[in-house]
């Protein structure tokens, strides 16, 4: 039996525990939200080791910023572990139910999913974020984090194991694959035998990656090709500080936006407002011939890879197009199906917005960094998925369920 296969084992035998271990979940979150805290200066010592690893072998500013943690985050980390452990159960709820003419009376509720696996890169917060939703699920999770991320990864999993022993949890229901090489992310996915599902974290390439090579079931998620269209009606100062916000808060996220698009009528208004707010983080933009035309030379032209691209970074597409039609073709084309915004005041105009585009969050006036699992009240997320089947959008506790039929009866046979 390999690493893997023993991990899986584990996981397995860890997750059949979790199916009654009730109020005792909520006890394991509160000791790891503790613990979390407690431990803030061992997670910041092997933290420092990632983030010194990282400048010398010249991770950008953006995945640095994934990478850090400090007290504000931790702390940030462990309220989150309290929100998710304030919130309903999902287990055992009734779905829904019925009683059929030869008195069989059937119930459909709420199951956890048994084993998940996690593949995700350099952001150590989602060790706590995925470990605290799977145990609130019922269901044990196997870690695999990014190699710039390994000394934070084994430390603050450490700690959990630890606080999940504490209240007589078995401490396999979290387990991190150590190994960060190529071939523990092949093993993991094709652990049939346990996963029950596997679900990437992580840039464009990575879930490309799960998603062409995993033998076991994967709910895509996470690549974020977003998009801001700026109506004719639209009130420029409100798209601007929208624009500004989804950009630049902290662009490194799969929700922050990569293109702009803006009708032609508000165009020569519009655009040098939104450039002169997004000098403020000296965003490079790069544009259409039409937008050259009106902010000139300094923007760089743009290439059909630009359309394409999740920068990640202080870097925004812009586009003139000439109809709300246009918009919606063009992120037909080329959003990832994340999220995407109107910014309007006509009212038809956002109606056939939200009808027409097809991604998992769609904004009226709005800016597209709310697409998360604590800004919809689902406490910590798992990821956003991108895709229609199971789950779409942030997805919380009840994503992390599955569905099983309880039949009743009364000596009936058929």
């Amino acid at each position: 039996m390999t690493v893997m296969e023993e991990m899986g084992a584990k996981a397995k035998i860890a997750s059949r525990c979790l199916l009654t271990a009730g109020e005792t979940k909520n006890d394991a979150l509160k000791a790891i939200a503790k613990a979390l805290r407690d431990n803030a200066d061992k997670i910041m010592a092997a933290n420092k080791i990632d983030l010194d690893n990282g400048v010398q072998n010249g991770l950008s500013a953006a995945l640095l910023d994934r990478l850090k943690l400090d007290r504000t985050r931790i702390d940030g980390i462990a309220d989150g572990v309290l929100e998710v452990a304030a919130l309903p159960d999902p287990v055992g709820t009734v779905i829904s139910g019925s009683t059929r003419p030869n008195g069989l009376q059937i119930t459909k509720v709420r199951v956890p999913l048994g084993v998940i696996g996690i593949i995700f890169e350099a952001r150590p917060n989602v060790t706590a974020d995925a470990a605290v939703l799977c145990l609130k699920s019922g269901n044990a999770v196997i870690l695999r984090g990014g190699k710039e991320a390994i000394n934070s990864n084994k430390c603050i999993t450490s700690i959990m194991q630890d606080a999940i022993a504490g209240v007589g949890l078995d401490r396999h229901a979290v387990q991190l694959v150590e190994d960060t090489s190529r071939q523990s992310s092949i093993e993991l996915m094709e652990l049939t035998e346990y996963l029950d599902v596997l679900i990437p974290r992580g840039g464009k390439g990575l879930i490309q990656a799960v998603v062409k090579n995993a033998k076991v079931p994967v709910i895509e998620t996470g690549a974020g090709n977003c998009h801001v269209y700026v109506d004719e009606s639209a009130d420029i100062d409100m798209a601007a500080n929208i624009i500004y916000n989804a950009k630049t808060s902290r662009p490194s996220v799969c929700n922050a936006i990569e293109t702009i698009l803006v009708h032609e009528a508000a165009a020569e208004k519009a655009l040098p407002v939104i450039k002169a707010r997004l000098d403020e983080k000296q965003v490079e933009l790069r544009g259409c011939e039409k937008t050259r035309a009106i902010l000139g030379d300094s923007i760089v032209p743009a290439t059909e890879s630009d359309w394409e691209t999740e920068y990640g970074d202080y870097i925004l597409a812009v586009k003139v197009v000439a109809s709300l039609e246009e918009a919606t073709e063009h992120i037909a084309r080329y959003s990832t199906g994340h999220s995407e915004c109107i910014v309007t005041q006509n009212y038809q105009n956002a109606k056939r917005f939200t009808a027409t585009v097809d991604s998992a969050a769609v904004y009226v006036n709005a800016s597209t960094r709310f697409t998360d699992g604590g800004m919809f009240g689902l406490g910590a997320e798992i990821g956003i998925s991108t895709q229609k089947l199971h789950a779409r959008g942030p997805m919380g506790l009840n994503e992390l369920t599955s569905m099983k039929f309880i039949i009743e009866g009364d000596g009936q046979i058929r």
